[in-house]
């Protein structure tokens, strides 16, 4: 009987990750979740409920990076599916235009966002390389990215800079990778995401609650990032943008 596949998810929070490491977990994988605070009481349900591994990583560093996948080698296996997931903003730099926002949050956003996907990447695809393939399939990794990938809105300059950069690099990792079987695909969301609530609703701390499906749903997220996974290596796919039925685009 062969061995359950392993997924690394960076960036743990109540959101896609929280989704994906219950579905992963659901599909017979071992999970791994990573945060800068593995011990918030997001992660320790998980831990509790699903079996889920947390997992201490400042994705930013370099040596926390390689660190975290030495760990996850070392105590579930190799990754075959990576998740980066951080959208990498603070709230103070939300909003802001070009004449007023903090440089120092731009730079905080570009490291957080942008240079965490680089380190990430580097690091899932050295493990990655060196697995034996499954029909020509070594692993996956998934950038969770944002419509500013696509467009630069009014006041998001920081973050127009950063998902662009990250787009820019999972399609170079894409060209580079993807003939030596390695997936790469990038998930530009052009949405709020509507976390589930305790109560069973789903909301968004800036638009409100759900109404009628309008906004994203992080399960339904999930079930697109295993999905990417499981593409058969003659139609994979490179990009996904997902975006509510009523959104105005």
């Amino acid at each position: 009987m062969s061995s359950p596949e392993v997924a690394l998810i960076v960036g743990g929070g109540p959101g896609i990750s929280a989704s994906c490491a219950r579905l992963f977990t659901r599909e017979g994988m071992k999970v791994a979740i990573a945060a800068r605070t593995p011990d918030k009481p997001d992660l320790k349900k998980l831990e509790a409920e699903h079996g889920v591994t947390p997992i201490q990583c400042d994705a930013s560093d370099p040596a926390s990076v390689e660190a975290m996948f030495k760990q996850v080698s070392s105590q579930l296996g190799a990754p075959r599916l990576v998740v980066h997931n951080i959208d990498g903003r603070t709230r103070e730099i939300i909003g802001k235009g070009i004449t007023e926002v903090d440089p120092t949050l731009v730079i905080q956003t570009l490291t957080n966002a942008t240079f965490s996907a680089f380190l990430v990447g580097q690091q899932a695809a050295r493990h990655m390389l060196e697995l034996d393939g499954v029909d020509g399939h070594r692993g996956t990794i998934v950038y969770t990215n944002a419509s500013a990938a696509l467009k630069g809105y009014p006041k998001s300059g920081a973050f127009a800079a950063a998902c662009h950069g990250k787009a820019g690099l999972a399609e170079s990792m894409a060209r580079e990778l993807m003939p030596q079987g390695i997936h790469v695909a990038q998930v530009p969301i052009d949405a709020a995401i509507g976390r589930w609530q305790e109560d069973g609703t789903r909301a968004h701390w800036r638009a409100g609650k759900t109404e009628d499906d309008n906004m994203a749903d992080p399960d339904r997220i999930a079930e697109v990032y295993l999905q990417l996974h499981r593409q058969h290596k003659s139609t994979w796919t490179f990009e996904v943008v997902l975006r509510p039925w009523t959104e105005n685009w």
